[in-house]
């Protein structure tokens, strides 16, 4: 396995990302449950990414993207099924981590849906704490928003 460095244009993230959607899809019972949610999950503003090969195939795949001067947001962390519980979304948020430091960042944020129970604790063994809900997700109590400072 390996981690490499790409940007939101890379076409395997693209296509990772259609295969999250399909996943968020098929826990919350359909596409137009998520309405709401897809116009902030666009991957034009995303330039840092992560994806995780594994046999030259994309396995799993984190980023983020500025939400101002010294936060960055998590976006799009997903690991493929047959892949999970082997410490690949860990490698991957350490890593986001990592760069977001480098690129002068001091906190990060994210938003995750209170059924993905999984990825909460993920994020939470790793250091976030819940916040407040931020920016798009205030008005929405399905949503759980998170923080970490780096």
């Amino acid at each position: 396995m390996e981690l490499i460095s790409t940007d939101g244009n890379d076409k395997r993230f693209v296509n990772l990302c259609y295969e999250l959607d399909d996943f968020l899809n098929e826990i919350v019972g359909g596409e137009k449950q998520r309405e709401k949610y897809n116009q902030y999950n666009n991957l034009k503003d995303i330039h840092d990414v992560i994806l995780v090969i594994d046999n030259g195939q994309v396995v799993g795949c984190g980023s983020f993207k500025k939400y101002d001067e010294k936060v960055a947001e998590i976006k799009r962390v997903f690991v493929k099924k047959e892949y999970r519980k082997k410490g690949l979304a860990k490698s991957i948020m350490k890593t986001l981590e990592q760069k977001a430091m480098e690129n002068g960042y001091s906190k990060l944020i994210l938003e995750t849906g209170n059924v993905l129970k999984d990825a909460i604790k993920l994020y939470s063994g790793i250091g976030y704490k819940v916040i407040e809900n931020y920016g798009q997700y205030v008005d929405m109590p399905e949503s759980i928003c998170m923080g970490k400072l780096l």
